[in-house]
């Protein structure tokens, strides 16, 4: 499956309320820890790849993205499989080093086959996520003029193209 994504920076209460003025529903509420890892003879960041663990109510899942497509939404192969929490013990001993630990506070909103998520990111700020996934490339366009569209409705501005992990990377590494 492809994931079509655009993350905005934007206040959280602003965009709830606008939210459930349209109609969307919460679905959940969590906090999640993601945990990206390094392979040991491959450079991710290069491939423009991730591996991430992300561990939510004592539950983790692996989930494998592929190098992003396109270039008016963040549009990418994602695998994701669910397993114990030791996952992570066991990517550690095949010799991948985690790389970032990214934490936030997550809201899902649901609308027919649009998902929204409200994130509150430990050192990062507030950031709106909306998302549809399609079946193949053909149906890609269209998922991102809707996505876009309701960004638009949602007063939403500030598109932010780089992932969690990379604006973490870039503020660790210049010292914030």
């Amino acid at each position: 499956m492809l994931e079509v994504e655009v993350k905005y920076r934007a206040h959280l209460s602003d965009v709830r309320e606008a939210l459930r003025g349209l109609g969307f529903s919460l679905l959940s509420s969590s906090e999640e820890v993601d945990i990206y890892f390094q392979h040991p003879c491959r450079d991710f960041s290069a491939s423009d790849e991730a591996l991430r663990v992300r561990l939510s109510g004592g539950a983790a899942s692996v989930t494998y993205k592929g190098p992003r497509t396109g270039t008016e939404a963040k549009t990418r192969l994602e695998i994701t499989a669910s397993s114990g929490v030791e996952v992570v013990e066991v990517f550690k001993k095949l010799g991948f080093a985690p790389v970032a630990t990214v934490k936030k506070r997550r809201e899902y909103y649901q609308k027919g086959d649009i998902l929204v998520s409200l994130d509150e990111v430990e050192g990062l700020g507030e950031f709106v996520e909306i998302e549809k996934v399609v079946a193949d490339a053909a149906e890609v366009e269209g998922a991102v003029r809707e996505v876009k569209e309701l960004a638009s409705a949602l007063g939403l501005k500030e598109e932010v193209r780089e992932t969690y992990l990379e604006l973490f990377l870039k503020i660790f590494k210049s010292g914030g």
